[in-house]
C-alpha cells in the first residue's frame, strides 16, 4: 500500500526514478498463446526452449566432398539435403559430394569445399596440394607426388572442418531465449527451427489517447490564435514504437472538465489511458482535479526533468493506468520516453530498457537538480546536440538519433544515458 509519505516523495520524482517507478508499477498482462505468424511485436511470456538438439545431425556447412582419410579420394556417391548418402560409413580414400545442409556420412574426415577441390573422372584431391594415389604415383598428371603422415594427417584440411556437429549451436534443453524477450524476425525464425509452431506471449497493451486543446486545428494551416496538432499524428507510431496497440485517439476541448472525464470514462477498457495537456495546475488543465475525484493512486507526479516536469502517472481506483503527457509536442515526447514507455514494458513483462551510454561532445547549460533532455546525433564515439529543442519545437527530435538524458551537474565529455530514436 503507497503511505501519504510515499506519496510525497512522488513529486518531482528525478528521472531515472520516474523510469524505475512506472516500470514497477506495471502489472503484466494474462499470457496467450498464438501462431507464430501473429507474435511479432509481442513479448515472449516463457522462455524458448529447444527440445532436441541444434544441428539435430552432423551436417555439412560447405558445398563440396565429405572425405575420409588421406586423399586423393575416389567418389564414392553423393549426399544431399533430405537425401542423405546410403552407403554407411565412409572408408579410408573414400569421399562423397555432399551440399550445404546435408546429413554427413559416418566415419567423415571433415569437408573439402568445392572451390578447393581437383576433381579428375571418379577422384578428388586438394587443389594446390601434393595429390597421390596409395602407390606414391600423381593422381592427377602434371601434380607431384609427396607421402602422407601415417595415412592420418590430411595437409590443409583440419579435421571436421567444414562440419556443423550436432548439439554444436545449442544441447537438448537449452534455454534459447528467456521470457521477456520482444519478439522479432529473427526470433520467429528461431522459434521455427526449434519446432514451434506457437509462442506463449503476452499482448501488446491497449492504449487510449485523448489529445486536449481548445487552440488546436487538425488540418491545414492554423488561423489566428490557433496551432497545428502535432500530438495526433505523433502518437500511434510513437505508442507502437514503445509497445503499445493504440485502440483509439480523441480530441476533447479543455473546458469543461466533463469533456475529457467523459472520455476517460469510455476508454475504461484500455490498459493505458494517454492524455497530452491538461497536466498543469491551470484553470484549463483538469486532469489532475479528475484523478483527485477518482481516488486516483499516483506514481509519479511531475518529474524533475526539463522538458516534460508537468508529467504524471496515475491510476484511478478500478480504472486503468493514466499517462498525463505535456501539450507541448516535444515535452509530450521527452514525457513519453519517461514514464510511458516504462509503463508500457512492465505490462508487457519486459525488463527496463538499460540505456546505453555515449559521451556527451556538447557543453549544455543543465538546471540545478534537473535532468536535461536533448536531441543528439551520433558523432565519432560520442555524440552532440543538434538543437532545436524548446518544448514546443520537433526539429531537434525530427534529425536526431537519440534523446541524450543529461544529468545535473554534468561535465562536457562525459558519458550520458541515451534514449535511441533510430534503432
Amino acid at each position: 500500500m503507497v503511505t501519504a509519505a510515499d506519496q510525497e516523495t512522488r513529486r518531482d520524482v528525478a528521472w531515472a526514478e520516474a523510469r524505475r517507478f512506472a516500470h514497477e508499477a506495471a502489472s503484466p498482462a494474462p499470457p496467450v498463446r498464438v501462431a507464430l505468424g501473429r507474435a511479432a511485436g509481442l513479448t515472449l511470456a516463457q522462455d524458448l526452449v529447444v527440445a532436441t538438439p541444434l544441428p539435430a545431425f552432423d551436417t555439412s556447412a560447405m558445398d563440396g566432398f565429405a572425405v575420409s582419410g588421406p586423399g586423393p579420394w575416389t567418389i564414392a556417391g553423393s549426399a544431399r539435403p533430405g537425401r542423405p548418402w546410403t552407403g554407411g560409413s565412409l572408408a579410408a580414400g573414400q569421399a562423397v559430394e555432399i551440399s550445404t545442409g546435408a546429413v554427413v556420412p559416418p566415419g567423415t574426415w571433415a569437408v573439402l569445399p568445392v572451390e578447393s577441390a581437383a576433381v579428375r573422372d571418379d577422384r578428388v584431391a586438394l587443389a594446390g596440394e601434393p595429390a597421390v594415389t596409395r602407390d606414391g604415383t600423381d593422381a592427377v598428371p602434371g601434380e607431384p607426388a609427396a607421402a602422407r603422415d601415417g595415412g592420418f594427417a590430411v595437409p590443409g584440411l583440419a579435421r571436421g572442418k567444414h562440419i556443423r556437429y550436432t548439439g554444436e549451436d545449442a544441447p537438448a534443453g537449452a534455454c534459447l531465449a528467456p521470457a521477456g524477450t520482444p519478439v522479432g524476425p529473427p526470433l520467429l525464425g528461431l522459434a521455427a527451427t526449434c519446432g514451434y509452431d506457437e509462442l506463449l506471449v503476452r499482448r501488446a497493451p491497449a492504449v487510449v489517447a485523448i489529445v486536449t486543446g481548445d487552440e488546436l486545428a487538425t488540418n491545414g494551416l492554423p488561423g489566428p490564435g490557433r496551432v497545428r496538432d502535432a500530438l495526433g499524428p505523433l502518437l500511434p507510431s510513437l505508442i507502437a514504437e514503445l509497445g503499445g496497440r493504440l485502440d483509439g485517439l480523441v480530441h476533447v476541448p479543455d473546458q469543461p472538465v466533463a469533456a475529457l472525464a467523459e472520455a476517460v470514462e469510455s476508454a475504461a477498457g484500455a490498459d493505458v489511458v494517454v492524455v497530452t495537456g491538461s497536466t498543469s495546475v491551470g484553470v484549463t488543465d483538469g486532469l489532475r482535479r479528475l484523478l483527485a475525484e477518482r481516488d486516483a493512486r499516483w506514481i509519479v507526479d511531475s518529474v524533475a526533468c526539463r522538458p516534460g516536469h508537468p508529467a504524471l502517472l496515475a491510476r484511478p481506483r478500478g480504472g486503468p493506468y493514466v499517462v498525463g503527457l505535456p501539450g507541448n509536442p516535444f515535452a509530450a515526447l521527452t514525457a513519453a520516453h519517461t514514464l510511458l514507455g516504462p509503463l508500457l514494458a512492465g505490462l508487457s513483462g519486459r525488463a527496463l530498457d538499460d540505456l546505453p551510454q555515449a559521451p556527451l561532445l556538447s557543453r549544455i547549460v543543465v538546471p540545478a537538480g534537473r535532468t536535461r533532455i536533448v536531441p543528439v546525433v551520433w558523432d565519432g564515439p560520442g555524440v552532440r546536440a543538434v538543437g532545436g529543442d524548446r518544448p514546443a519545437f520537433l526539429n531537434g527530435a525530427a534529425l536526431a538519433d537519440a534523446l541524450a538524458a543529461i544529468p545535473p551537474a554534468h561535465e562536457s565529455g562525459e558519458p550520458v544515458p541515451l534514449l535511441l530514436l533510430r534503432r
